[in-house]
């Protein structure tokens, strides 16, 4: 038997995975600089770095608007078939993707990782009189047009939050009154000065104001109840509601198959690695790891849900 010609085969496939593992990858961060999507690509990329798991360049390029459906409709159209081409995208791409009628699918891209998630909760003003998630909930079916509730832009997570918390409380979702806030800071402002019944926002922007006793959480939209959050999940208080502002990495269609399954991998040891344990503790981050086909096929299931619940409040046909 001639061994060489026997190991050459393997010395090619070596030389092509050390090759993807050491190449200058380009990143498209689909919102402005200093955004979430903007710091979990960056600080994802320099702790795979710092950890050894991967020694090339990165080019870095930020183009934001539309819930990053602008970026990645820039990133599918100059970076298909590329073999180190990724993006960074998230929960909030889903249902812009629809708001938006924006021609890209989520499925024209290969599911890389998906790295992290924020839970939202809902908050009441500290004197409030609503006590509990399922007194909120009275409240709302009683009058949902005269209950106002804030959170983030039209389509995204606190509000598709809302509709599912209605949905489970037989509220009518078409009858909500949600009104868009331009920050978690606002909202909060909302919340204290009358203008909004409640609220709803990420853990990390609502902790600290109920830590200083100027809001009240009533509940939060994580399959478990959070560490530092001194209220029950949506699910204990009898509310079958679990959403989160998840953020994940997409390979470009078409990226060579030797070279998507090495990025899998890079994600996968970069989600064990103590770098990235690191980054995670410091910018309060939950980790909420899932690769390859699994991600794939969460992003296929969070479509079609998140599509049916914008249907449901109106704001697509």
């Amino acid at each position: 038997m001639n061994f060489k010609k026997a190991l050459l085969p393997l010395a090619m496939f070596a030389a092509l995975a050390t090759g993807a593992a050491q190449a200058q990858v380009s990143v498209m961060l689909p919102a402005n600089p200093g955004g979430g999507w903007d710091g979990t690509g960056r600080q994802a990329m320099q702790a795979m770095i710092d950890a050894g798991i991967y020694s090339g360049g990165v080019n870095f390029t930020n183009t934001g608007g539309a819930g990053g459906t602008i970026g990645l409709a820039e990133f599918k159209n100059s970076q298909s078939g590329k073999a180190d081409a990724l993006a960074i995208f998230g929960a909030i791409t889903v249902g812009a993707i629809d708001m938006n009628k924006s021609p890209i699918s989520l499925a024209d891209f290969r599911p890389v990782a998906r790295l992290t998630t924020e839970y939202d909760v809902i908050a009441v003003k500290a004197d409030s009189p609503y006590q509990t998630l399922a007194e909120f909930v009275a409240a709302l079916k009683a009058d949902p047009g005269g209950t106002a509730v804030g959170g983030g832009s039209a389509g995204g997570v606190d509000q598709i939050a809302l509709a599912l918390l209605a949905q489970a409380g037989d509220v009518p979702v078409n009858d909500l009154n949600y009104i868009p806030q331009a920050s978690g800071a606002e909202t909060v402002t909302g919340i204290i000065n009358g203008t909004l019944v409640a609220g709803f926002s990420g853990v990390s922007e609502f902790a600290q104001f109920a830590e200083q006793g100027r809001i009240r959480i009533l509940g939060v939209t994580a399959p478990e109840r959070l560490a530092g959050i001194d209220a029950p999940t949506f699910k204990e208080a009898g509310y079958d509601v679990e959403v989160g502002n998840w953020r994940g990495v997409l390979g470009s269609p078409n990226m060579p198959d030797d070279n998507y399954a090495v990025w899998v991998e890079n994600f996968k040891k970069l989600n064990e690695s103590e770098q990235w344990h690191k980054v995670l503790e410091t910018q309060g981050w939950a980790q909420n790891y899932l690769g390859g086909a699994e991600f794939g096929q969460f992003i296929a299931d969070e479509t079609v849900r998140i599509g049916a619940v914008l249907k449901d409040v109106g704001l697509v046909d």
